[in-house]
């Protein structure tokens, strides 16, 4: 008995639209990152993109438990000395509301090459409207 072994090209690849409104931003990554690897396919092999793309609505209603609003910090560095910039959840909401949720599905995702490009297979999008209408994303509910 041979194992199958799915190569990208013999994957068929679906669209599905999930809607952020109201869902707690550590649940739903992880559903989402499932889904962009094919972990949820009988096809799944580790080393072959086979997962499917998906395009998130409502980001700027996603919601944290607890105090995280206030007390997670997401932080970069400009290179130079003493240059540490942290900004909290609250105000990422605000700036950059598809942040938060690409940043916490892609520290789901390998990290290697794989790993971008099925990150690349995620759209979000702030608001309820979206521009992938021409690929009819089924409704996903997780």
């Amino acid at each position: 008995m041979k194992t199958y072994i799915a190569k990208e090209s013999e994957s068929t690849k679906k669209w599905y639209l999930v809607d952020a409104e109201n869902r707690v931003l550590g649940r739903l990554a992880t559903q989402i990152a499932m889904r962009l690897r094919g972990k949820h396919k009988p096809i799944f092999t580790p080393h072959a993109d086979t997962g499917d793309f998906v395009v998130v609505v409502n980001a700027d209603k996603i919601r944290m438990t607890g105090k995280k609003w206030d007390n997670k910090f997401y932080y970069r560095h400009s290179g130079y000395m003493g240059g540490l910039k942290e900004t909290s959840a609250k105000k990422m909401l605000e700036k950059k509301p598809e942040y938060l949720l690409r940043h916490a599905v892609r520290g789901m995702l390998p990290k290697n090459s794989l790993g971008r490009r099925q990150l690349k297979k995620l759209k979000i999008f702030a608001g309820p409207e979206h521009t992938h209408q021409a690929q009819q994303p089924e409704k996903l509910e997780l």
